[in-house]
């Protein structure tokens, strides 16, 4: 029953995310989450750390999508520099947006992987789709009140999954 809620993967950030071992995975394309995944919410644009990240992404061959539960003008701006596919209000953690995600990137489920920071919205989603998942810590503790009532229980989740990993890592 947990396990829904369980990443594929859990890193610090997204910069700790391995290109290679992507490719050897056969990962085709990326789906970001905005808020507290790249830039803290109320951070308008991405900074030159993301831009350039997300150049060795395109360099290196991946194809990549923005899926916000956020509005057109926030996402919108926030894609300006960036220039991918976006997709706003997308109501995760339904999956209608994902596989959205996935015609857009011309990528089948098993060649797609989900970043991002929240486990009732990012994780859930991707893994009801059938798509691997990526959980990174939030980049800041400010959050909207919503996402601040959920941390507790993601807290719980997380220390589950960190259990079960050292279990079967040891």
């Amino acid at each position: 029953m947990i396990k829904k809620f369980f990443p594929t993967h859990y890193l610090k950030s997204i910069y700790e995310i391995d290109i290679k071992a992507l490719q050897e995975e056969g990962i085709k394309g990326i789906i970001f989450d905005i808020d507290n995944t790249l830039v803290p919410y109320d951070e308008a644009e991405p900074n030159d750390k993301i831009i350039t990240f997300f150049g060795k992404l395109r360099e290196a061959g991946f194809k990549i999508t923005l899926v916000s539960n956020n509005t057109e003008d926030r996402v919108i701006k926030f894609n300006e520099k960036l220039k991918v596919f976006a997709i706003h209000k997308s109501k995760k953690p339904l999956t209608k947006s994902f596989k959205k995600a996935l015609r857009l990137m011309d990528c089948q489920k098993e060649e797609a992987i989900i970043v991002g920071d929240q486990i009732f919205t990012d994780i859930y989603g991707g893994n009801k789709a059938g798509i691997k998942t990526i959980l990174v810590v939030p980049v800041s503790d400010k959050d909207e009140w919503i996402t601040k009532i959920k941390r507790g229980l993601e807290k719980k989740v997380i220390s589950y999954y960190e259990k079960k990993q050292r279990n079967n890592n040891g």
